[in-house]
């Protein structure tokens, strides 16, 4: 499949990748069309989605079978006057329904914004006026139910609901009985062109109202990169990403790479995450390829790993926050895998990683991705020598990548403030090392001035990380007289060590500290909490931090 979109797909070495990995971009793409069902005509038979749940369910999925049920749901989409343009929200948690959704969508031309389980009525009437929502299609639980019905009073644009069970209230469309009714399923002509809107991704930002990034429809084929050359995906590959289909990290883990490759997607549909259980998964189903956040995997190595039968799994690859050296070696140490790194946005698909063919540095992102123009600026606007910080930019002079967001939806200023003169600031700072690897300090306004130093809150937490009793931590500056800022360490500690809270074990986390990294750096102040402040998709906000210690 990706012979058709890549000039070259194997490559020596990473010099080989940089130099001639090329996009080879069709006209009118539709990642409905050309990938699920030229797989589905191609071979029909082939393994395409593995989905299970914590009660024990289990459900595959052919290509032919998603070609199926897309088509039926696209149907059913279309006698309810869902077509091109039109704008759903789609809050299916990891129900198996949400791959026949998202296809269906594009396929009928129209705008997907997926969206979390854990919004509230507030969350959902800010999203749903923001974007001019045309439906809504939800999972059938009385409590996602109900917040969404007290949102409509206050959600004009809102026609159509649509529920896939097991509760359908009042008022809301069966999908079930829908699909199972739709008349046959025509193609449509001309769905849409490159550059029409596919995703609208509400950001989950740390400070103010999420942003509407806008995603195009060749949007799909940038994350070839993520799938085949950063998951080191093949056709006989099960790949699990550790992701609710509400984040834009499903469908970097869950979809679009994954298909263009041939790989099978792996979906465990649970409640409650539980290490024992996520490992029991991999055991079970022989999973080839695991992606998580780094929490995940702090949460994998504190279990008893030896008691598992890991063998199955080839790679696995880290993202979402930034990796802690810790966890990269206690997870090497437990099943000979090293674990690497990936960095991205919403706004952009895996711009820096570390690839198959180089070798991982413990806590570094990798090397930019060749498909974007990747740089450091410092505040001179200069590009920042070795070992010095700056903000992780994309150039756009000689291309505009495809992957790169369209900008924010009816938000020209805030577009305007990201991209600037051909270059889009991330608002991440990193430093490069004298190999050309990426090492993330932090974002713009987390960095710490004190006395003279520029501290990112990262390497503070990772060097914190490597002590036992620190389970998660967040750093922050707190406003000081003589330096400008001092380091805090927000910090959780692990359950032995709650009982031993005091100044003594802030000394030795102080003194830990200053002997794994510079001096400088420790934090002179120390607040041990039971949770930190987090986005709704697990970010720390440190920016609520740093407001209470004002």
């Amino acid at each position: 499949m990706i012979e058709q979109y890549l000039e070259q797909t194997e490559f020596e070495n990473f010099e080989d990748f940089k130099a001639n990995y090329k996009l080879k971009i069709p006209s009118n793409f539709n990642f409905g069309y050309d990938v699920v069902d030229a797989w589905a005509d191609k071979e029909p038979t082939k393994r395409a989605l593995l989905w299970t749940n914590d009660q024990g369910a289990c459900r595959e999925f052919s290509f032919g079978e998603i070609k199926k049920y897309s088509d039926m749901a696209a149907s059913y989409f279309q006698s309810l006057a869902i077509g091109k343009g039109s704008i759903v929200m789609a809050i299916l948690k990891r129900r198996y329904e949400f791959w026949f959704t998202i296809i269906a969508l594009h396929k009928i031309g129209a705008v997907i914004i997926p969206a979390t389980h854990l919004l509230t009525k507030k969350d959902l009437v800010y999203r749903t006026n923001a974007a001019d929502i045309d439906a809504i299609i939800a999972v059938g639980d009385e409590n996602i139910i109900q917040h969404i019905n007290d949102s409509l009073p206050e959600s004009p644009s809102v026609k159509t609901l649509i529920s896939i069970g097991p509760f359908v209230p009042e008022g809301w469309a069966d999908f079930q009985v829908g699909i199972k009714n739709a008349v046959p399923f025509t193609k449509v002509e001309n769905p849409n062109s490159n550059d029409d809107p596919l995703i609208i991704s509400f950001t989950s930002g740390t400070t103010g109202y999420p942003k509407m990034v806008i995603l195009d429809c060749i949007y799909p084929l940038a994350h070839i990169v993520t799938a085949r050359y950063w998951h080191n995906l093949h056709q006989n590959s099960l790949h699990l990403t550790i992701a609710d289909t509400g984040w834009l990290k499903a469908v970097w883990g869950k979809l679009y790479g994954q298909w263009l490759v041939g790989s099978c997607v792996f979906v465990y549909d649970h409640e409650k995450f539980t290490p024992s259980a996520m490992l029991s998964m991999i055991e079970k189903y022989h999973i080839t390829s695991l992606c998580a956040p780094p929490t995940v995997f702090r949460f994998l190595i504190r279990e008893n790993m030896a008691q598992y039968d890991l063998s199955s799994l080839e790679y696995c690859t880290i993202a979402g926050e930034a990796l802690n050296p810790a966890v990269y070696e206690q997870f090497l140490k437990l099943t000979g895998i090293k674990l690497r790194e990936g960095y991205g946005q919403s706004e952009t698909t895996l711009s820096i990683f570390t690839s198959p063919w180089v070798e991982p540095k413990p806590g570094s992102m990798g090397l930019p991705n060749p498909h974007y123009q990747v740089d450091l600026l410092t505040h001179e606007g200069k590009s920042a020598a070795p070992g010095e910080h700056g903000q992780i930019v994309i150039r756009t002079d000689k291309a505009y990548p495809v992957g790169l967001f369209k900008g924010y939806y009816r938000n020209a200023a805030l577009t305007n403030d990201a991209l600037i003169d051909n270059i889009y600031y991330t608002g991440d700072v990193a430093y490069r090392d004298e190999d050309g690897y990426f090492w993330f300090v932090g974002r713009a306004d987390d960095v710490i001035k004190s006395s003279g130093y520029r501290i990112g809150p990262f390497e503070v937490e990772s060097a914190l990380m490597t002590h036992p009793a620190v389970v998660e931590c967040a750093i922050t500056g707190v406003p000081d007289e003589i330096r400008g800022q001092v380091v805090k360490a927000t910090i959780i500690l692990a359950k032995d060590f709650k009982e031993k809270a005091g100044e003594a074990l802030m000394k030795e986390i102080q003194n830990h500290v200053k002997s794994v990294t510079a001096p400088y750096k420790y934090p002179r102040i120390i607040e041990f909490v039971d949770e930190l402040p987090k986005t709704i998709s697990g970010k720390i906000r440190r920016t609520e931090i740093r407001e209470r210690d004002k």
